[in-house]
């Protein structure tokens, strides 16, 4: 079913939540009157502006080194099979082919790192220096593309799993076997995935009334797939339907991802210049990495902890308890909200988690609760100890169209603005590309 298969291949992009209300329709025939009613009243709202969104439908993809290993060949005469894709292979490509130039790719530094005409000799390079020169770069640009492409793969990676949990392990046959569950998980993580707006009321919540709808029918099943759905939405209500070999895998699996993704937040904190007291970016911080991997991290985090309550052993980290990673803002976006959020204080009293995690540092439950009480924070309804509880089921509104996170009145104009680098923290430009345009 053609339906079905844009469906799931949704689980793996970012539609909007309407797009993915209108495949709901054609996937799911076994809606009552009123459910559909719910569903289509989320849907009408896909063929606003025709359809149309300056925003991308998806999460950038990274480019492979398809480009870079085909100059490679050419130049080294070397047919040895690559996957393109694989930051991985392409390294080991690249070190077969320097294999005769005696290139080591652990020290690729031009200046520092090459071959003299007596090591040249001693290796038997018998090459100009010219043309060893030549390879030299060529296989330095490869290296760092291989880094680059690894980089680029754990970012996107890191951002569906904050807002998507684990649904790239669903295969396709699994999720068409159930099309109640296949519906809901692929509605609900399209909320998900909805873009941060500026706001003063905090992140809406993602569970609305099609959520619901499409949550009650899973509900109504004797026979759902609620593993399947737990993978990307492991809450008390779905966990407390698995088996017990089924959630302790599920714990596994956010338990590594929590440890995994806190490895790479510490080095990327170590990287930064960040003041912690503030979370307060300053210029030249990669905020969007950050924000990425902290997101990334406080999900799987949540996920583990809810988790670890379903299943009754929560008590397994009340001596090594890692706090929530907290997100970098801007100078102006604090201001709007009157203040530091109380939350930072908290982050900034406790010990780095990952530095918990690798038992660097010590924090306990009683720790974490103390820091909380210390600074007016309820650390369970907070999420600081215990499985975050969300509130009223939400209404839902139109995807709107967004320029770095402020509403804008339609696509076309965000467009302008975001070729401008209007609200970027960027110089606006004058003339947007065409010439003609210009903001007044």
């Amino acid at each position: 079913m053609e339906a079905l298969d844009r469906l799931y291949r949704s689980l793996d992009a970012r539609p909007r939540p309407e797009d993915v209300a209108v495949l709901v329709l054609e996937v799911n025939q076994t809606l009552t009157r009123r459910e559909r009613a719910v569903v289509e009243g989320v849907a009408g709202h896909a063929s606003r502006w025709q359809g149309f969104s300056g925003m991308s439908d998806d999460y950038a993809r990274p480019v492979g080194a398809a480009r870079q290993v085909a100059a490679t060949r050419r130049l080294f005469d070397v047919d040895a099979a690559v996957d393109t894709e694989d930051p991985v292979s392409v390294l080991e490509f690249a070190e077969l082919a320097g294999a005769g130039i005696g290139w080591d790719p652990e020290h690729t530094d031009f200046l520092a790192d090459r071959l003299n005409r007596e090591a040249r000799e001693a290796a038997g390079v018998e090459l100009s220096k010219r043309q060893y020169n030549r390879r030299f770069r060529m296989l330095r640009r490869l290296s760092a593309k291989a880094d680059r492409l690894g980089r680029a793969q754990r970012l996107r990676s890191a951002t569906l799993r904050a807002s998507a949990g684990f649904v790239d392990v669903i295969d396709r046959d699994r999720f068409g076997a159930d099309v109640d569950a296949a519906c809901f998980v692929a509605y609900f993580t399209a909320r998900r995935k909805l873009r941060r707006e500026f706001s003063l009321t905090g992140r809406e919540n993602p569970f609305d009334q099609v959520a619901d709808v499409l949550f009650a029918r899973c509900r109504a099943r004797a026979d759902t797939d609620w593993a399947m759905i737990a993978l990307a939405h492991p809450v008390w209500d779905v966990l407390r339907h698995l088996s017990a070999d089924q959630l302790g895998e599920l714990l596994g699996r956010w338990s590594a991802a929590t440890r995994s993704i806190a490895a790479v937040l510490g080095g990327v904190w170590r990287s930064s210049d960040v003041d912690r007291a503030t979370m307060v970016v300053r210029s030249g911080v990669d905020s969007s990495t950050w924000n990425a991997f902290a997101g990334a991290y406080n999900a799987a985090r949540a996920a583990w902890i809810s988790c670890l309550h379903a299943a009754g052993l929560s008590s397994l980290l009340d001596g090594a308890w890692p706090g929530k990673a907290m997100r970098v803002m801007a100078a102006d976006l604090v201001a709007w909200h009157g203040g530091l959020h109380p939350d930072t204080s908290v982050w900034a009293r406790l010990p780095l988690p990952w530095e918990v995690l690798d038992g660097t540092a010590a924090c306990t439950r009683a720790d974490v609760e103390a820091a909380c009480r210390e600074h007016g924070v309820d650390p369970e309804r907070a999420g600081w100890t215990a499985p975050r509880e969300h509130g009223a089921i939400a209404r839902f509104r139109p995807t709107p169209e967004l320029v770095h996170g402020v509403s804008v009145s339609d696509p076309l104009w965000g467009m302008v603005l975001r070729r401008a680098h209007v609200f970027s923290g960027k110089p606006v430009r004058a003339e947007v590309s065409g010439g003609q345009n210009t903001l007044g």
